[in-house]
This record gives C-alpha cells, structure tokens and sequence, in this order.
C-alpha cells in the first residue's frame, strides 16, 4: 500500500512517500480503505518534533495522522461489516497510521458515515468535532440559555463549537479577524467580534463558558470576560499553574482539555451530521501527492474550517 513516513522531525520534505505492507487486524478491529485524510494543526506540530512526536518517537515506520474515512475491507467485529461507510479518530493520542491507503482501526473509535455527507466531509468531522464535544457537552456541560464565547470561530475546532454551542441552545459570541466575520456569521453566532481591534480589558464578566483556541495572552483576555463560576477550557496550550491559579482568584474554572478517540462521542457526532445540525466547511482539498502541500497551507494560518486530502 502507499503510505507517508515521517524521516526524522522537520519541515514538510521530511515527509516521505513508500511502499508499506497492508496492516494485520486484531480482534475487534477494521481494515479500512481509506478514502479521506483530515489534517490538524497537531500533524504539523508532531512532524516538526513537537505534538505527539514524544509519544510516537519509537514508531517504525513513523506515519502521521489520525483523521478519516472509508471503507471497511475486513472486520473482525460484530459492529461493523465489510462494505461498511465508516469515519473517525484513529488512536488518539497515540499512533494513528493514517497517512496511510488502508488503516487497521478499532471499532470503539469509528462510527457509520451518514449517507447525507461525502468521505471528505466526514474525515473533517472526527478530531476537530470530537474536540468541540468534548470541550462543551462533556466538560463544559453547555446549557440552554448560557452565554458563550468561541475564539477563533472561522477555525477547525470553532467552526464546529459555534454550530455545537447553537443546537445546544447557547447565546453564542465568537472572534475572528475581520476577513472572516461574514463566515463567522453565516454558522450563526448571536454575536460577533473582531479580535484584532477590541478591547478586553475595556468588557465586563458576561460569558459563562469560553472556549479558547488559541492560547497565549488569550487565555487573560478569556479570563477578563468570564464571570465569576463560570468555566474557560483551552485546547493548544493548556493554562500554565499562574494562569489556573489567577483564574481561581476569580472563581472561574480554568483548565485544558486533550481530546481523546470515542466511538460513542462519534456516533452522537453522526446524527448531528445526519440531521443537518452540524456541518463541516472545507476550505480546500488536496490529493495524496499533495500531502506536504496541504501541511504549508494549514501552516500558513488563514485556513477556514478544514483541510482534508483525498485519496482515490
């Protein structure tokens, strides 16, 4: 099978192109071949040596990836059959193997692709949705009528928390640069702001939960509007024990979160999927000769939504 290896940690040349043997599956595992690669900011981060590179630094051969969707060739489960249209996070944190035509899969982390959607659309709506269910349904335990804030809502992870926070019955206020504000509007928020000209400081404690994208000084600006018993989760960075401690001080739950692969977080995803609540937007696909392409275009930091590359 064609798949990318990682050489060793750097710049996108390091990703390399080969012949790997079509992986074995154990008990209660899939073979999927794989039709639709979604890539995060964590695939550059770990090719660079950071991310996950710790964790899979003793993978021989090294390949990246967690995000897809395909078809199930084999099955030595129940669950899932052969012919069967599946997507999911693969092995998160850990070695997902998905860079990859055919991935060996657990069938606790996949659910059934919606018939509604492509295989693009459902690679996108696994790590990145997973991370917005996981920060506002399980931790943050979003409720009707609550006042939320999303940054970087034009991104991979606040472009599904926007929609998310609607269906849950949230007020919804989300950032971006002005550039994107009319796509930030479009997924529906109640409110809007541009991040580059507003002032925090200047903003009364009005957001009973924040979910924070983009780490560094946000996290103080996040902090600023929080109102006291309220609860900001930050995905990138984590909250250093100053910041958590300043956050106590104020009676607010800070703390971060790192998404983790679930099937059944994945099945609810689906019906969000299904019945229109939730919908990816993809900025641009490539192919899978393109892969170091698609690393430089998520690098640049003016992606919309996702980037998924395709494989035929």
């Amino acid at each position: 099978m064609k798949a990318i290896i990682l050489k060793s940690p750097g710049d996108v040349d390091q990703l390399e192109y080969t012949e790997l043997p079509i992986p074995e599956i154990s008990t209660d595992e899939v073979l999927i071949k794989v039709k639709a690669i979604s890539i995060n900011p964590v695939d550059a981060k770990t090719r660079k040596g950071e991310g996950m590179y710790g964790l899979m630094k003793k993978d021989n051969p090294f390949i990246l990836g967690w995000d897809i969707s395909g078809i199930v060739e084999k099955s030595n489960s129940s669950d899932f059959k052969v012919g069967d249209e599946v997507f999911g996070m693969v092995n998160f944190p850990g070695n997902g193997n998905a860079y990859s035509e055919y991935v060996a899969a657990s069938t606790s982390q996949l659910a059934i692709k919606p018939q509604n959607i492509s295989f693009e659309e459902a690679a996108v709506s696994t790590l990145a949705a997973l991370t917005s269910w996981q920060a506002l349904v399980v931790n943050g335990k979003v409720q009707k009528g609550q006042n939320i804030l999303i940054h970087a809502a034009s991104g991979g992870v606040g472009h599904f928390a926007v929609q998310l926070a609607k269906y849950l019955g949230a007020t919804v206020t989300g950032t971006s640069s002005e550039k994107n504000r009319d796509f930030v509007l479009s997924l529906g928020v109640d409110h809007y702001i541009d991040y580059h000209t507003y002032n925090w400081s200047e903003q009364k404690p009005g957001y009973d939960f924040v979910l924070d994208t983009v780490g560094g000084n946000n996290i103080d600006n996040s902090i600023e509007v929080t109102k006291s018993g309220g609860t900001i989760i930050s995905i990138p960075s984590g909250l250093n024990e100053e910041i958590t401690e300043k956050a106590k001080s104020k009676g607010i739950n800070g703390y971060f979160i790192l998404v983790k692969s679930n099937g059944e977080h994945m099945k609810e995803l689906a019906f969000l999927l299904e019945t229109g609540a939730i919908k990816p937007h993809i900025s641009k696909i490539f192919s899978f000769n393109e892969m170091r392409e698609a690393h430089l275009q998520l690098e640049s930091g003016r992606t919309v939504g996702k980037v998924v590359v395709v494989i035929p």
